[in-house]
């Protein structure tokens, strides 16, 4: 099998299992956009190596052997994120498709060299954390914007990078990691918050405040 697509289903199934109760083959079969039948195939083979654990009709899940290769994966591509950010000056909505690109040829030398020239950093442009080489990751105490209540204070820690407009738009509106952002009014109808940073308040959708995350302040 072809180490990047091997890749590319281990590290989708890991970001999948952060987000689903139960990674099915349908779900995959839309992430990835391949045909369920193939995804199904894929699967097994991944099951024959040890990698993942499938049962039929109800999902897959990573083994221990095949958690550690996603997060290494995981680790390669928020290192190149970084580095397109840091080094070479891309935007933080540009970088996603390099970086998939760039982690499946990344030797080990080569990471070795990218860690250190940024100083081992911890996270990535977006805010998500970077495994460790040993494959830990620490736990983060961050919740969606779109909780918080009226009146609440909190700083801006991880974004979602799965839609670049989203970052777009957040680029536009001049919020980034580690802005403090106060919620001064839910619209309980349609989930839209009307937030306060710096001297700037705005009215933001829903959509976008789901994809915000945030620490409050003081935690």
């Amino acid at each position: 099998m072809p180490s990047e697509q091997v890749e590319n289903y281990i590290k989708n199934i890991y970001k999948l299992q952060e987000q689903e109760k139960r990674v099915t083959t349908s779900l995959l079969s839309d992430r990835l956009q391949i045909s369920q039948p193939s995804v199904t195939e894929m699967i097994k083979k991944l099951a024959e190596e040890g990698t993942v654990r499938y049962t039929p009709y109800k999902g897959v899940q990573l083994t221990e052997k095949g958690r550690r290769k996603a997060l290494a994966i995981v680790r390669r591509h928020r290192l190149w994120e970084l580095f397109l950010v840091e080094v070479l000056k891309f935007s933080w909505h540009e970088i996603d498709e390099e970086a998939e690109r760039l982690e499946h040829s990344m030797s080990e030398k080569l990471e070795e060299r990218i860690d250190a020239i940024l100083g081992y950093p911890s996270r990535d442009p977006h805010g998500d954390l970077i495994p460790t080489r040993d494959g830990f990751l620490e736990d983060r105490n961050h919740i969606a914007l779109a909780k918080l209540g009226n009146g609440e204070e909190a700083v801006v820690t991880r974004v979602s990078d799965e839609h670049p407009e989203v970052l777009q738009y957040m680029s536009k509106l001049g919020i980034s990691l580690g802005t403090t952002v106060r919620v001064n009014e839910r619209i309980e109808f349609d989930g839209s918050l009307r937030v306060q940073f710096g001297r700037r308040e705005q009215f933001i959708s829903a959509k976008l405040a789901q994809n915000i995350f945030v620490e409050r302040s003081g935690s």
